[in-house]
């Protein structure tokens, strides 16, 4: 049963001492405030950062070369060091860790905008020579038609794949533009398909822009040349892509004559060893959030055992007073628990709505001003775990809080807190 005149006592008591309440009550409400923002905020970084490697194999490097920058067997440093397809051949054959290579040439500095014109539209994209293999290690989502396959290399077919956005520029009222032409440096190209990148920010932009033609296609009528800017490579599973990216660096230095020891001959990008930083930064942000959240809980819970402590110590002749009427300890104990407990959770549940409130503002804000296309930060938004486990925490933290001062009440002798003035 719900004993209404105790409840009301409390309220009581806690109103009659209204600035020792409040004070009590603002410390427990900024740390839950605190925490709920902090994990919303983190949240929000960790989704940004994961939206923008989406599309990307984890099991996957990027390889091009460089200038050497040693001497070796009688070769003075500086020589360009330019990949081929024999190169791409050779990695497969002789690193079995390794799954695929797709070699990679492109118009421009590493995908530079060429025009591409499609009747009376023009427009500025990015155009690559690939294999059909790259699909596996930079997955997309067709919406139109088809991937480049082994029949355009073989037959040198004047196909296109194009980027969505490519699709918006050169057909803006055609959904389906497979079939039609566009001309790329004076040569005609039948769009095969039309894809959507799952990456998103700046990444996603630069490959919606994209425009993929065959690598044999495009090394007989864009770039007359043998050579190929880019190696993407696909490791195995249970293989391990910093162990791959040395033995690549090895193979290279032996099909090239550059020195082994030469780092600046063949530069790389590991998106394995990157993918763990990112879980390790993860890991770091919330254990940082959670120290600095549950020191501020803390500190708002020490100081709701303070003040019951204060208040016990301002109550000791009532609470004589009522152990002389017959009051048991128990009932003693629960009505200072009942305060302490109340107080906390009024508080924390008041916080848990206010970080709620702000991370809800916030996430609206940023969604106005993403005119400019989308930030590293997705909007922050609430864990609902943390929150109830936050909440769960101040209540227990509450009665803790107010166990010890109530502990202490009742051991104080009768005689003693009837004579306390």
């Amino acid at each position: 049963m719900i004993d209404i005149d105790q409840w009301t006592e409390i309220f009581g008591t806690l109103r009659r001492n209204a600035l020792r309440t409040t004070l009590t009550a603002v410390g427990v409400f900024w740390g839950v405030l605190m925490l709920i923002v902090m994990v919303g905020f983190g949240n929000g970084l960790e989704g940004g950062i994961r939206r923008d490697m989406a599309g990307l194999a984890t099991k996957s490097l990027f390889v091009w070369g460089w200038r050497t920058s040693l001497p070796y067997k009688g070769m003075r440093p500086g020589k360009f060091v330019r990949l081929t397809r024999a190169d791409a051949s050779a990695l497969e054959a002789n690193i079995p860790e390794i799954d695929a290579v797709a070699p990679r040439a492109s118009l421009g500095n590493r995908g530079a905008g060429a025009l591409v014109t499609r009747g009376e539209k023009t427009g500025s994209f990015s155009v690559f020579g690939d294999v059909p293999a790259f699909i596996r290690i930079q997955p997309q989502t067709m919406i139109a038609g088809r991937f480049l396959n082994a029949l355009d290399m073989e037959h040198r077919r004047k196909v296109a794949v194009i980027g969505n956005q490519v699709a918006d520029v050169l057909f803006p009222h055609d959904p389906d533009p497979t079939g039609e032409t566009i001309r790329i440096k004076g040569v005609d190209f039948m769009v095969v398909g039309v894809f959507r990148t799952k990456a998103e920010g700046d990444r996603g932009d630069r490959i919606a822009n994209t425009i993929h033609t065959p690598l044999s296609t495009f090394q007989q009528t864009l770039r007359k040349e043998p050579w190929v800017n880019t190696f993407a490579v696909l490791v195995r599973d249970d293989g391990d892509a910093s162990a791959v990216e040395r033995r690549i660096h090895d193979e290279l230095a032996r099909l090239h004559r550059f020195s082994p020891e030469d780092k600046e001959a063949v530069e790389s990008w590991n998106a394995e060893a990157e993918f763990k930083k990112i879980a390790g930064l993860f890991i770091g942000i919330s254990l940082l959030i959670w120290i600095v959240g549950s020191v501020t809980l803390l500190a708002g819970i020490i100081g709701v055992s303070n003040i019951m402590m204060i208040s016990v110590r301002e109550r000791t002749r009532e609470i004589g007073v009522r152990r002389a009427i017959g009051a048991t300890p128990g009932t003693i104990i629960g009505m200072i628990l009942k305060e302490s407990t109340v107080l906390t959770a009024a508080a924390g549940y008041l916080g848990l709505a206010a970080g709620v409130g702000v991370l809800e503002l916030i996430g609206r804000v940023m969604k106005s001003s993403e005119g400019g296309g989308p930030s590293l930060f997705d909007p922050p938004r609430a864990d609902f775990g943390v929150a109830m486990a936050a909440t769960a925490v101040v209540v227990l933290g509450g009665a803790i809080a107010g166990f010890f001062p109530a502990w202490n009440a009742v051991r104080i002798r009768l005689v003693v807190a009837l004579r306390d003035e």
